[in-house]
């Protein structure tokens, strides 16, 4: 008859609680609901005696139990456990008498008679409509197991009182009837149970399937910036689309009951307008993400969509050579990349290439411009330190493509061929750049432009070309926002406004998946035949100790700031904090890099480890490349590094970067200084076999970009990445937090170090203090 499912924990809740949850336990057709009643019914015979809790508390138990109760109990308890049952039951008698107000405020047993009463009063009502729309008045008590006509029922006077309390209005005509048994409603009136809190028992010869869908209209296959699709709705009949026929039969329908193929259907009021309603036309990237999903918001209501060819349209990727110029055979992967992105752009839509660094988002944008063969000319807008990777590419894979530099003093556009720029020189010459005719525009490292209010982000949206390809490893460095703003460039519309997209997606989820998928593509090494003949590459955290001078430094800095940020609130508090984390860092690093010195002067744990390592990968022929965050720590290791040694950081020129590239590459200088935020990105170095992170910029997507530098296609060797970390400092408390605790680790990839402005003084204190190795 019933099968168990988890039993209400009703022995959890206060007295005044279960009472407005039991009338939803017996109303529950189910093994607990009828447990319930029963308790109810037992308890309200008398059957209640006190006991005691195994942890000492006063109780209310069912009992005595003669035998035909027992007999009873034991055959609902078949459906389940006895003893569970019996817990249950006992749970219902203890906190019933208990919780109410009047009678049962207290564990008085000499209330229990009155309990019968009680519940007869606790009742709800329904109504049993028939086809001419009369409704019969149906009363159901917290101890019937279903609803009874009120006629014959006995509880007039407490349907009564509950009418009055109803707020559905039709039901107070019954106040002014001396039978309040039956009630005849309008047609209107019967609409508005739909929208009531009022059970109804509708005929059984009524359906109320009818549903609604969105419906989009065709496309031309092409999905430009000023295509609109028409957009309309579709009501069907368990399932099954109304002919227009019938859809005129609704939208003229006076009643709310109308006669459809052969049965009779009930009509809700707000179907009945979406059958005469015209909707506005939607865009066709608007219709791309409803396809998608199958889910589209009309009038901040979200509705389910008709399946549509759309998404097949953008799904399926159709096989294409590679071009014959290409002077390069692509990899598998990377031609799937090129056929991918030809696809989208032949569309008219954008994408973003979001491979790791290294696998050769260059040339796959190299052989995408060959195939496209327009007779406009591509602009691609990156850092400074790669226009000579861009020339250089393409010189190597397209020699018949002409390239222009348009940056530096003097700069002119040409109309054909590949134009770079940096995003320096788009965001003041946007309005030349924008004015002049593209036929695809291209954002390397795409992550400069993640935060949309800016400047550069403006002018990159303000040039107009019917292609837009973004390329960036890592598209998503701190947060969905970021996501947003380059598929927002790419496609523009396709996840909304940026307001509505934080609204309708604070987290990631399978329907932002399905939206975004066809327009980002993201390979990566690791994954199974994508870069087979890369080396391997191997991460090592090394612990080294603070010095004497070091820990005397870090102790005074600790204790004089944390005295001072006690004493300090607002903006004043977040800076000391901010200043007292930098001076750590930089401490941690070495005495000279705290205390300005132009010169190192002292003892660190991190530059005796520095040495040791450069002389055994100097003495087997390696080279390496040392990252620090610090331009001023890079300055010093500079002039303390005896083997020839380069650096680059953001002040340097481009044709200094370029040929510190080119030395390093062919061996003239074994040792590379870069500046973590300069060269983090977009450099080949595939030169190096060691990569050190001299400090660490906690966010581990950072410095996997500085790693690539090195770990990249073409390098033959396998790759030794050793991160230094002072023992017992910050430095090696917040790198375990990363590691262990993802929630901190997703503010401090949001917010940088100001997410730790936030923590408490004694949390702070924790963060900080100085522990013994």
């Amino acid at each position: 008859m019933f099968a168990p499912a988890d039993p209400p924990r009703l022995g959890q809740l206060d007295g005044k609680t279960l009472l407005e949850a039991l009338p939803v336990v017996l109303a529950r057709d189910d093994y607990w609901g009828v447990a319930a009643a029963t308790a109810l019914q037992l308890v309200a015979r008398g059957r209640l005696v006190p006991g005691v809790t195994a942890t000492g508390y006063d109780t209310w138990r069912i009992g005595p139990l003669d035998h035909a109760d027992e007999l009873h109990l034991r055959a609902l308890a078949a459906h389940g456990s006895y003893e569970e049952l019996r817990a249950f039951m006992d749970a219902v008698a203890d906190v019933l008498p208990r919780g109410g107000e009047g009678p049962f405020a207290a564990a008085d047993p000499t209330a229990v008679p009155e309990l019968k009463s009680w519940a007869d009063e606790q009742i709800t009502l329904s109504l049993r409509l028939d086809l001419d729309f009369r409704a019969t008045l149906q009363v159901r008590a917290v101890t019937d197991a279903h609803p009874r006509d009120l006629a014959g029922s006995g509880r007039e006077l407490d349907a009564l009182k509950a009418i009055r309390r109803a707020s559905w209005a039709p039901l107070h005509r019954l106040l002014d009837q001396a039978s309040p048994h039956h009630l005849d409603l309008t047609d209107d009136e019967v609409g508005s149970l739909l929208d009531s809190d009022i059970e109804v028992h509708w005929p059984k010869e009524l359906t109320t399937t009818l549903g609604a869908k969105a419906v989009i209209g065709e496309s031309s296959g092409r999905f430009g910036a000023g295509e609109l699709l028409t957009f309309h709705w579709q009501l069907a009949l368990g399932g099954d689309p109304l002919t227009e026929a019938e859809m005129d039969v609704i939208a003229e329908a006076s009643r709310p009951v109308v006669r459809l193929r052969d049965q009779w259907v009930l009509l809700d009021p707000k179907l009945a307008r979406k059958a005469r309603a015209q909707l506005a036309p939607i865009s066709a990237v608007q219709a791309v993400t409803a396809a998608l999903t199958g889910i589209a918001v009309i009038d901040g209501e979200h509705v389910e969509v008709a399946p549509h060819h759309l998404a097949q349209t953008i799904t399926q990727i159709p096989e294409i050579a590679q071009p014959a110029v290409l002077r390069a055979t692509l990899r598998d992967y990377q031609l799937h990349g090129l056929r991918w992105l030809a696809h989208m752009t032949s569309l008219g839509l954008g994408a973003c290439l979001a491979d790791d660094m290294g696998l050769g988002k260059t040339i796959t944008l190299i052989a995408l411009h060959l195939h496209r063969d327009l007779d406009e000319p591509t602009l691609v807008v990156c850092p400074a330190s790669l226009l000579g990777n861009w020339e250089r590419e393409i010189r190597r894979f397209a020699p018949g493509v002409p390239v222009t530099r348009y940056h530096g003093p003097q700069r002119t556009l040409p109309t054909r061929g590949v134009v770079l720029t940096t995003y320096g020189t788009m965001r003041l010459d946007a309005d030349t750049l924008a004015g002049h005719a593209w036929g695809m525009v291209v954002a390397d490292e795409a992550q400069h432009v993640k935060n949309p209010h800016s400047g550069t982000a403006k002018a990159l949206r303000a040039i107009p070309a019917p292609a837009r390809v973004a390329l960036s490893g890592t598209p998503v460095e701190n947060s969905l926002g970021e996501l947003w703003s380059i598929l927002d460039w790419t496609t523009p519309g396709l996840l909304g406004t940026h307001r509505a997209f934080r609204t309708r997606w604070p987290e990631p989820d399978d329907t932002l998946a399905r939206v975004v998928r066809p327009f980002l593509l993201r390979r990566r090494k690791s994954d199974p035949g994508v870069a087979p003949e890369l080396p391997a590459k191997t991460e090592t955290d090394l612990p080294v100790s603070l010095t004497t001078e070091q820990v005397a430094l870090y102790e005074a800095l600790t204790r004089e700031t944390l005295d001072q940020i006690a004493a300090a609130d607002g903006m004043a508090r977040r800076g000391l904090v901010l200043k007292l984390l930098t001076g750590l860092k930089q401490i941690c690093n070495h005495p000279s890099h705290y205390l300005g010195h132009d010169a190192l002067q002292g003892t660190s744990g991190k530059l005796d480890l520095l040495d040791e390592l450069l002389a055994t990968i100097l003495a087997e022929d390696g080279s390496v490349l040392i990252f620090t965050q610090y331009v001023a720590m890079a300055r010093l290791l500079e002039q303390h590094i005896t083997a020839p040694t380069m650096f680059l950081h953001g002040g340097t020129p481009v044709p200094r970067r370029e040929k510190m590239v080119e030395d390093f590459q062919a061996g003239r200088a074994p040792v590379f200084l870069l500046s973590l935020k300069a060269a983090g990105t977009g450099l080949n170095l595939t030169r190096a076999d060691h990569v050190i992170h001299f400090d660490r910029w906690w966010n581990p997507a950072v410095e996997d970009q500085a790693t690539d530098r090195a770990h990249r296609i073409g390098q033959t060797r396998p790759v030794q990445v050793h991160k230094l970390v002072t023992e017992g400092t910050v430095e090696e408390r917040i790198a375990a937090l990363l590691a262990e605790k993802r929630s901190l680790a997703d503010a401090v990839l949001t917010a940088g170090e100001s997410a730790f402005t936030e923590l408490t003084d004694a949390e702070l204190a924790e963060l900080v203090q100085l522990r013994s190795a």
